[in-house]
């Protein structure tokens, strides 16, 4: 995938693994806001892996972003802005994330992201590492991606959505956190069971 597709935050792909992937993560991230009052599990928290290590690098909190046509960035930062108390605002977005945020695999990037401290060496080692896995385990479903691995800059529109959804459960994330983003080779990755 070319840089102007990361971009928009789109691969375009219809592989079975792909979809079978969205519309699981899309579950799962339903039932953490509806059940778990947004606290991420191991099916949102996958392990690295970077290649040529036989052990995790550790785990990381994904997000899943909306795809360029269906994008609530605006939405999310104006729902931060309204108050200066997170609890109301991390009741504000789960209220919103909980809903019908996640009915529509398809309004969703397959390009996952994660943020990072400024500076952070995990980070560094995985963006220079330029590929890994992302192992997910959970609820009977093993998913594990081989990922490109890009670091996005702040004008990227992934950058802009991940930092608008984090900032909503932790408003004090510095404005130079490091956003990763990871785009799954679906014809090199696997699911267990099978997805047929």
């Amino acid at each position: 995938m070319s840089s102007l597709a990361t971009q928009f935050g789109q691969s375009f792909s219809d592989h079975p693994l792909r979809k079978a992937f969205m519309k699981w993560q899309c579950r799962v991230r339903q039932m953490a806001m509806r059940e778990n009052e947004g606290r991420p599990d191991d099916a949102i928290m996958p392990a690295v892996l970077l290649a040529g290590q036989s052990e995790p690098l550790g785990r990381v909190i994904t997000v899943m972003n909306k795809g360029p046509g269906y994008s609530v960035t605006p939405e999310l930062q104006h729902m931060a802005a309204k108050t200066n108390d997170p609890a109301q605002i991390r009741d504000q977005a789960i209220r919103f994330l909980s809903s019908a945020y996640y009915q529509k695999a398809e309004e969703f990037s397959d390009i996952l992201t994660a943020t990072f401290p400024p500076a952070s060496p995990g980070a560094a080692q995985i963006h220079d590492s330029g590929e890994c896995r992302l192992l997910f385990d959970a609820y009977a479903q093993r998913f594990d991606l081989t990922c490109k691995v890009w670091r996005l800059a702040p004008h990227n529109l992934l950058h802009q959505a991940t930092m608008a959804h984090n900032g909503l459960f932790n408003p004090q994330m510095p404005p130079d956190t490091v956003v990763l983003g990871f785009e799954p080779d679906w014809d090199r990755s696997r699911a267990d069971p099978e997805i047929r």
